[in-house]
């Protein structure tokens, strides 16, 4: 069975760091695209960061410059470094990625569980 298994969350203070990661974990055949996505207490699902197999990276707006996603292909896991942050970036952040269980599968995405940032003082 196909897993995303997060780590790495929890509480941190204004303008300190957290890195997530997440893993890939069963049986699979390849994987697209890695990203993660957050949401806040009564607010949308947003997205975060992308990193496309081809290594092409995309941020949300409020989070650039500040946050840097990078992968290991080999390992099948991405990650999430997070720097100056912020009382806003507060949220459960979900790892997604895109995954083809067996050669003649079509990409399907794949939620991780969550795991809870909490920037406060």
């Amino acid at each position: 069975q196909v897993q995303l298994v997060e780590s790495g969350g929890g509480l941190v203070q204004p303008g300190g760091s957290l890195r997530l990661s997440c893993a890939v974990s069963g049986s699979i055949f390849s994987v697209n695209t890695m990203g993660w996505y957050r949401q806040a207490p009564g607010k949308q699902r947003e997205l975060v960061a992308t990193n496309a197999r081809g290594g092409i990276t995309k941020y949300a707006h409020s989070v650039e410059g500040r946050f840097t996603i990078s992968r290991d292909t080999a390992k099948n896991t991405v990650y999430l470094q997070m720097n100056s942050l912020k009382p806003e970036d507060t949220a459960v952040y979900y790892c997604n990625a895109e995954i083809a269980e067996r050669f003649y599968s079509r990409y399907a995405p794949f939620w991780g569980q969550g795991t809870q940032v909490t920037v406060s003082s």
